[in-house]
């Protein structure tokens, strides 16, 4: 299992934005692989979105963001927001012996 994270900084109209992501979230949830999806908003910050979608694996994401439908539906997204994507592997838990977790998570 991977998680897609995309940080998004939008520069234009924040509903036009949404508006494309809800486009784009429609086809990707109905891709073989892909299992949720989440959208987070940067508290205090009305511009700044964080995705979260997760796939059954890598293969089965680049499969989905290498088709022509996703190219067409993600030009949309371009000119209104900057994105900064990665795709994530979950780590196995550390036992306690690791030491406590840093503050804040």
């Amino acid at each position: 299992m991977v998680t897609f994270v995309n940080k998004l900084t939008v520069h234009g109209d924040v509903e036009e934005f949404l508006a494309a992501k809800d486009r784009v979230t429609a086809y990707m949830s109905a891709q073989p692989g892909y299992l949720g999806h989440q959208t987070l908003r940067q508290a205090g910050s009305a511009n700044v979105f964080l995705e979260l979608a997760v796939w059954q694996d890598a293969a089965a994401h680049r499969a989905a963001v290498t088709s022509e439908a996703f190219g067409a539906l993600v030009g949309a997204l371009r000119p209104l927001a900057t994105p900064e994507p990665g795709l994530y592997e979950t780590l196995p838990e550390r036992s306690s012996a690791a030491g406590p977790a840093p503050a804040g998570l």
